[in-house]
């Protein structure tokens, strides 16, 4: 199927290159998968709604960014990837994709609350975790950064002898795209035809950059075709759409065919941070097709299609409520890091004898 890009105005739901899950009979085969993939968004969405809250009540320190928006992109490429095998490198609107890819809630409101318990020990206040031994990188939060991170993941495999039936994945949003790290990482992929799939997030601003002040192509996804690699334009509102096209863009990275772009359309649906108001977004972006949200959309169809009951995904609502609750509850009731015994090194092994900590015995009172 030719890809045809929406329009620079208007933007209509694109037309996705791959085999759409169009019929009762594929969404019933795909039951077990989009009710996995739900069950990420739903969670993703109670934990981000818990932790705007304790942000706005002076309990986190630092800035607090929210996926609202994107919980189908995020959980269905998260869903897709194979934990222990694949790797992922999330962005910070990826709670969705973190949770389906193993990530315990704990980890998060360890990070987000201090605890020295948590992945980073306590050092990173916000979105900057990762457990890299399960593929998981520390996130970084310069624009497109991670795109070559992955792409290196991948080449070392490859000279380890061991890339086989592995993917690399991440995401990014619009503004990535025009940074160099993402074309260096993305055109090494292409020429090395790594088995890399690329997530852009088009969620319509690039902080508050509109795409028309970003790229002046039709669509994203018209790039793919400069550096010879796969490409799918999706409606990322979507579940069924997400989960057809991404997991087709997976399947095609894992059987040998080179790096895969999915450019999923969609609106952010907060600011930037907890701390932005987004009010430079123009109304009608916010009432048009791509301001849906794409969990009343996925409620929807889930029951339309006859994959759960109202009741079933209240019970879920209620559910994975209690589970924030707890993960939160935890995390404040663990300690800080303690600056006299911490040796500061999160995730590396091995520090050089001038930056270990020093004795706390021999510190003044």
């Amino acid at each position: 199927m030719r890809l045809q890009s929406p329009s620079r105005n208007s933007y209509p739901p694109p037309v996705a290159q791959g085999s759409p899950i169009a019929s009762n009979d594929d969404v019933t085969a795909n039951r077990k998968f989009l009710r996995s993939v739900f069950h990420s968004m739903l969670r993703a969405r109670l934990l981000e709604n818990k932790l705007s809250s304790l942000y706005k009540a002076g309990k986190i320190v630092g800035g607090v960014y929210l996926g609202k928006g994107q919980e189908a992109v995020s959980a269905t490429l998260g869903t897709a990837l194979i934990p222990g095998q694949d790797f992922f490198a999330p962005l910070i609107r990826d709670q969705a994709g973190r949770t389906a890819f193993g990530e315990p809630l704990i980890d998060c409101t360890r990070t987000y609350l201090g605890s020295a318990a948590g992945p980073m020990r306590g050092r990173d206040g916000n979105i900057h975790r990762g457990r890299p031994t399960m593929g998981m990188p520390a996130m970084i939060s310069h624009l497109g950064a991670q795109v070559p991170v992955i792409a290196g993941m991948l080449f070392a495999k490859r000279l380890q002898g061991t890339l086989a039936g592995r993917v690399g994945a991440t995401c990014v949003g619009d503004g990535a795209t025009s940074t160099g790290a993402f074309h260096e990482g993305l055109n090494l992929a292409a020429v090395e035809k790594l088995p890399m799939v690329v997530i852009v997030a088009n969620n319509q601003f690039a902080y508050s950059t509109p795409n028309t002040r970003q790229f002046a192509c039709n669509d994203l996804v018209e790039k793919a075709r400069g550096y010879g690699i796969g490409g799918f334009a999706v409606d990322g509102t979507d579940l069924l759409a997400c989960a057809s096209v991404i997991t087709e863009a997976v399947r095609r990275a894992r059987e040998g065919r080179g790096p895969q772009l999915v450019v999923a359309h969609l609106l952010r649906l907060s600011g930037h941070g907890e701390h932005d108001d987004g009010s430079y977004v123009p109304r009608e972006n916010r009432e048009d097709h791509y301001g849906r949200d794409c969990i009343d959309i996925a409620t929807r169809q889930l029951i339309d299609h006859g994959l759960a009951t109202e009741e079933e995904i209240q019970s879920w609502h209620r559910q994975f409520a209690d589970e924030v609750q707890r993960a939160v509850a935890q995390a404040q009731q663990e300690a800080a890091p303690d600056p006299y015994r911490e040796d500061w090194s999160a995730l590396s092994s091995g520090v050089s004898p001038i930056h270990q900590a020093p004795n706390p015995t021999t510190q003044p009172s």
